[in-house]
């Protein structure tokens, strides 16, 4: 059995009382070695100046209620009790200085009595393991019978920074922990286990650093929205007081880029009448997003490490530095590696940059995410449009089916706006099996390749097969039953064939592919 090691500061006055009625007070210093199922075999006890007297008689007392309990006296010199640097450093020369042996001895930092200054203190030590222990709390029980010669002993709680054995602690963190990834996701109930880890991560670090986070993802993955969502995560967590100011690079060159970013003096360049503060200075305090930053001239590049770095730059024909304390977010959907290697962007830029980077998958892979999106969009969909949208069943399943299948190129953007297509067509709002096959048909005529793409989800299959496939999958489309369309492919073999089941054989060839005759019909 490891030994029980509890270090804390004598309470001047809630350890307080100096005759027999001291009995009948709460006093958590004697209180905690009271405890009936919480043996303390040495009590670490501060003592600041001017308490000595009271520190002799809490050693008594200590010894009459807890005699096998070692007491050690530590003076604690403070000038100023309520100095955060002044109790801070004595209690962490206390903590160098002290033999540790967390091998065989367990501590416990008792945070009930001292000023608040030195509560905080206590904790800041513990969460950062200079002092190897756990926060121990004590607190009042009901008050007795006032002929009773003792009081409540009280109770005591252990907060262990990990949170795992104090419940009420652990259940407030999941909580926010839940309510900032939901934030994060819109409130989306995601399944992807890849998007899923890639929000949990991406909700601590943007909880807990200020430095700049690169977000990787394809046109229409949601990269602009969801910083929006990292913006008020953190204006949430009161790390940021600005605005969130937010730009595409692909539409900046030249002084445009210069000016629009940095700002620039009168007369920096023709057409310059005015100064301008730029978007930097704009996000002071706040949020920078630069998507497409693969975007910038070099130029631009080298300026921008020079903001990131010393929250300080020169406006476009200024000769006087500003600042901005701003964080950075930064978006593309190219190869920086690549293009580091080709010349166009700096590789000090993107080793800043890359501290922190996040890939957004493709909607195409992450099919389970369909139905939780498309549930979310139809809720949109109607408040926006001011009726209720929905889908009849089987034209929900069909979409569904394709759906989970297609490549979206636009990912978000394509899906999104297909039901708004599909709603805003239909009769009352509800989306029926006429309107998605005009949907699908569309999709497929936008994918090119015989509008083969749309079923085929991306897969790669053989030019041989793609050419039969193609004939397949039209005839399928215009059938009115799966009978109807076996009999229209395999007429001219069915004089010759013992075997008459069309619709059987249609559909295990489909089944090569992974489709069925529904999906393609619906």
């Amino acid at each position: 059995m490891k030994k029980r090691i509890v270090i804390g500061l004598l309470g001047s006055t809630l350890d307080g009382g100096l005759q027999e009625k001291r009995w009948q007070r709460w006093r958590p210093s004697v209180a905690i070695c009271q405890q009936p199922d919480f043996h303390v075999d040495r009590f670490e006890l501060f003592v600041q100046q001017g308490s000595q007297q009271l520190a002799t008689l809490i050693v008594a007392d200590i010894a009459q209620v807890s005699p096998a309990t070692e007491l050690r006296q530590h003076p604690l010199a403070l000038a100023n009790a309520w100095d955060f640097g002044e109790v801070y450093a004595a209690l962490d020369d206390f903590a160098q200085a002290y033999p540790w042996k967390p091998a065989t001895e367990d501590y416990f930092l008792h945070i009930t009595t001292g000023t608040h200054v030195v509560q905080i203190c206590l904790f800041l030590l513990c969460e950062t393991r200079a002092m190897p222990g756990v926060l121990l709390q004590s607190s009042p029980g009901p008050q007795r019978d006032a002929r009773a010669k003792r009081t409540s002993i009280g109770k005591i709680d252990i907060l262990d920074l990990e949170l795992a054995k104090f419940d009420r602690l652990a259940t407030r963190f999941r909580e926010r922990t839940q309510t900032a990834t939901s934030l994060l996701k819109q409130g989306i109930p995601t399944r992807n286990t890849r998007f899923n880890a890639m929000i949990d991560e991406l909700e601590v670090v943007a909880s807990k650093s200020k430095d700049p986070l690169l977000l990787i993802g394809e046109t229409g993955t949601g990269k602009t929205a969801l910083c929006r969502r990292i913006h008020e995560l953190k204006q949430a967590r009161q790390h940021l007081a600005g605005e969130l100011v937010a730009v595409n690079c692909a539409t900046l060159r030249g002084d445009l880029a210069m000016s629009m970013l940095f700002g620039h003096a009168k007369g920096a360049f023709t057409g310059a009448a005015e100064p301008r503060t730029g978007l930097l200075r704009k996000a002071d305090k706040g949020l920078v997003f630069l998507d497409e930053i693969g975007e910038l001239g070099r130029d631009e590049q080298a300026m921008l490490l020079t903001a990131i770095e010393e929250k300080k730059f020169y406006p476009l024909g200024a000769d006087k530095l500003v600042s901005s304390e701003f964080q950075l977010v930064a978006g593309t959907n190219r190869d920086l590696t690549a293009d580091v290697r080709a010349g166009r962007f700096r590789e000090d830029l993107l080793a800043r940059l890359a501290l922190w980077t996040f890939r957004i998958p493709a909607l195409r892979e992450r099919p389970e995410d369909v139905v939780p999106n498309l549930d979310f969009e139809l809720e949109r969909l109607s408040a926006e449009l001011g009726i209720r949208v929905s889908f009849a069943k089987p034209a929900r399943d069909a979409f569904v089916r394709f759906a989970e299948t297609a490549p979206w190129p636009a990912n978000f953007r394509d899906f999104n706006a297909a039901l708004r297509r599909m709603a805003t067509l239909s009769d009352g709002g509800r989306i029926d099996g006429p309107s998605v096959t005009s949907e699908l048909a569309r999709l497929g005529a936008t994918t090119g390749d015989d509008g083969l793409e749309g079923v085929l989800g991306g897969r790669a299959i053989d030019r041989f097969d793609r050419v039969q496939l193609a004939d397949v999958v039209e005839v399928c489309r215009t059938a009115p039953s799966l009978s109807a369309a076996g009999r229209a492919l395999f007429a001219s073999s069915l004089a010759t064939r013992t075997t008459k089941n069309d619709a059987d054989r249609l559909r295990k060839y489909l089944a090569r592919f992974g489709l069925d005759f529904e999906t393609l019909h619906a």
